[in-house]
């Protein structure tokens, strides 16, 4: 009989076996589908046994590093795992985790996994507003957060477990994490893991609305990231830094299930402030063979000296975000390497890729990631096979790596999954050749003077000009045209904002940009994002909306 630890490396090794022939992988790939699946004891603690490999490899700005290995992890989990069960954490029941980068989160996500509990990951920048509607919607039974956090939850009343890491003794009310290491080494589960049992709840960045609630099982977001694994390019033995904040689900994609998958190092680098210097010598220390990053930090890279990372890593993605071509081009020229797009959601792993191997098309998000069905749906019929639709899985082929649905919210869930296809929001175009790009969000696309706009062609394009570290369009009204494009325009270094730069970024989206899309409207200063680091485009169609004494329009440099 086939266990479902043989089941996951059988479809693992497909995927490395083929890692640099797409046609292959997507062809041949089949999804490992196993009735009972626990990915912290059916996969970790097997790769794990006697393995002296290095797991997690974690180095502080101050220079402080640490390095867990294989074995110690699986056994520091273990001990998390005993004394947790014995502070009453059971079955299913909702345990709230802000921690930051720090090896205490990792042994609590293999320790809440063994026990079959429910982690709600939360970013350490929530206050208490926030917290109380976690606590509340996801009835959390339990909370483990970093000691100087603990204040945050005086106002977030409650019946729950608290734990707090680091700071000596705690305050009164909690328990001290430290204590679990004097737990026993030796797990024994209480029963068998069901594929379908609830693992992660994840409130999303709400960038438009009321944030949602994600539910993922033991098996949609452990094995739906064997395609993130292969996206990436991960192999045995390789070095992983991914940029991304703990409460988020890149950070489980990228630093938690990904590279683990591939029995890879996970490596951090903890920063107060971003360092492109610092950050490419640490990367060069830790011999970083494999690198992902939100285009955010990709933008800010390139404000740099590039040409200080001595040893590129092998393989460079990016997600998040649709990454510019001005980017791409960037750093593979001072490089040698060509960053790969990678396109997914919270709700998913990653559905689209630019993966290894594959022909690079500049601007292209890629193909449908091996066990992924991705059709367009024609926006005012609904049906597939649209040039250019909606973005939407196919649920009749159903990919293991995605949501149950909304928690609590079966209405959402409906609405998401309707006419049996699981619908993104996103709006992307398909060429000849199967390639998808991406267009933008359905409620981001508009019209001027009847013409369709989307805000990241526009973006990109300003991109090109030296003058731009950041940018975000948006419709402003107009009398005439019904709406026109506003930027919104972050400088680079050595550039001041007024009616000099304006002039000249207005004069460069002439040049580059046909005239129903050239840029009408614009305004210097920083972007409003979520604390996952994406732009808050609703706040800028808001401020838009009711209009700016800094605003620079294009008719007053004629």
């Amino acid at each position: 009989m086939t266990t479902a630890t043989e089941l996951f490396r059988s479809a693992r090794d497909f995927l490395l076996e083929h890692r640099e022939d797409y046609t292959a992988a997507y062809e041949g790939f089949r999804w490992p589908r196993p009735d009972a699946f626990n990915w912290a004891l059916d996969w970790f603690d097997v790769i794990a046994d006697g393995n002296g490999r290095t797991a997690l490899h974690i180095v502080e700005e101050d220079g402080r590093e640490v390095r867990v290995s294989f074995a110690e992890m699986s056994a520091r989990s273990n001990r998390v795992a005993n004394r947790l069960r014995e502070w009453g954490v059971g079955p299913e029941d909702r345990i709230l985790v802000m921690l930051g980068n720090q090896v205490e989160l990792w042994e609590t996500a293999l320790a809440a996994m063994k026990l079959r509990a429910v982690v709600i990951p939360a970013t350490t920048l929530l206050g208490p507003a926030d917290l109380r509607d976690r606590v509340d919607r996801g009835r959390v039974g339990h909370v483990i957060v970093r000691a100087e956090d603990c204040g945050k939850f005086d106002e977030v009343p409650g019946d729950y477990t608290r734990i707090a890491v680091g700071g000596g003794t705690p305050a009164p009310g909690w328990r001290a994490y430290e204590d679990v290491y004097t737990a026993s080494d030796a797990f024994a589960p209480n029963g068998p893991t069901a594929a379908d049992d609830p693992l992660m709840l994840y409130f999303t960045s709400g960038t438009t609305a009321r944030p949602k609630l994600v539910e993922h099982t033991h098996v949609s977001y452990p094995v739906g990231h064997l395609a993130t694994m292969y996206w990436i390019g991960l192999k045995p033995g390789d070095v992983h830094l991914n940029i991304s904040s703990p409460g988020w689900a890149k950070h489980a994609w990228s630093n938690l299930f990904a590279p683990w998958n591939a029995e890879a190092t996970v490596f951090l680098y903890n920063y107060t402030r971003f360092d492109a210097t610092r950050l490419m010598a640490e990367m060069d220390r830790a011999q970083v063979t494999t690198f992902c990053a939100p285009p955010t930090v990709w933008r800010m890279l390139i404000q740099a000296d590039l040409s200080r990372l001595a040893t590129p890593p092998r393989e460079v993605v990016a997600a998040g975000e649709p990454l510019n071509p001005e980017v791409i081009e960037q750093v593979r020229r001072l490089w040698g390497r060509t960053i790969r797009d990678g396109f997914g959601q919270t709700e998913t792993a990653v559905q689209v890729s630019n993966s290894p191997g594959q022909v690079l098309k500049t601007g292209s998000m890629g193909r449908p990631s091996p066990g992924y069905r991705v059709e367009l749906l024609d926006p005012v019929t609904g049906a597939p096979g649209a040039a250019e639709g909606e973005i939407a899985l196919d649920l009749s082929a159903r990919p293991v790596g995605l949501m149950t649905g909304y928690h609590g919210d079966p209405d959402r869930t409906a609405e998401a999954m309707a006419g049996g296809y699981y619908r993104t929001g996103d709006i992307g175009s398909r060429d000849a050749d199967g390639y998808l790009t991406y267009v933008g969000r359905a409620d981001d696309v508009f019209k001027a003077s009847d013409y369709k706009i989307s805000p990241f062609e526009l973006e990109s394009a300003l991109l090109e000009h030296e003058a731009v570290a950041e940018a975000a369009v948006v419709p402003a009204p107009d009398e005439l045209r019904l709406a026109v494009p506003k930027a919104y325009i972050v400088l680079a270094a050595g550039w001041e904002p007024g009616p000099d730069t304006a002039k000249v970024l207005f004069e460069h989206s002439r040049q580059t940009l046909a005239p129903y899309k050239r840029v009408r409207r614009l305004e210097f200063g920083e972007l409003p994002k979520t604390v996952s680091g994406k732009i808050r485009r609703i706040e800028l169609r808001e401020a838009t909306a009711a209009g700016s004494a800094d605003e620079y329009r294009e008719e007053d440099f004629r």
